[in-house]
């Protein structure tokens, strides 16, 4: 998925008050024949532009895999790295009942208002944690974005459950706060 497209997903929520996830299942709730009667319902009925509305029915197209199906595949061959997701989406649920989570191919996407953390199996043996943490120093284990470019502006390596500790937990509140 190439950049553009990943800034205008995490900014979906902002722009147009809900995630592509809500805005999947409204459009599963539908039966349309066409791509443009879809795009046109966005459109009408919405209140969307045409580039969120034609974006959010392109990729409704691929939405055959549930939540769980995602995560499976995201974790195949990387089991040994599912406590530590685990832990992550249990404090991230924690934080609120306004917290949306939204695994994607390769990633989830954990959003409020605004999408502010993202996590996904980096290597066979690492879990990257993205943070949107404007104006926060690096220090050696907060480190600079990397992979994640302008969707965070932080990242955490993650390679055993006992890294999902204290500082990662108030570094997660701390996004989660700002995201408002």
């Amino acid at each position: 998925m190439d950049t553009a497209l990943q800034s205008m997903i995490a900014n979906m929520p902002e722009k147009t008050g809900k995630s592509l996830e809500a805005w999947q299942k409204i459009l599963r709730s539908k039966s349309f024949q066409k791509h443009s009667e879809a795009v046109n319902f966005l459109k009408n009925e919405h209140g969307l532009t045409h580039g969120f509305a034609n974006t959010i029915v392109h990729l409704s197209k691929d939405q055959g895999a549930s939540s769980d199906d995602l995560l499976t595949a995201q974790y195949k061959g990387k089991e040994h790295l599912l406590p530590i997701f685990e832990r992550v989406r249990k404090a991230v649920e924690g934080l609120g009942d306004d917290v949306t989570i939204t695994p994607k191919k390769t990633s989830v996407s954990f959003i409020r208002k605004k999408q502010f953390a993202l996590i996904n199996p980096a290597t066979k043996t690492r879990l990257d944690l993205g943070l949107k943490l404007v104006g926060e120093p690096l220090t050696t284990r907060l480190e600079n974005s990397g992979p994640f470019g302008s969707m965070c502006t932080h990242r955490v390596r993650l390679e055993k459950p006992e890294d999902v500790d204290k500082e990662l937990l108030s570094w997660l509140k701390q996004a989660y706060e700002k995201a408002q």
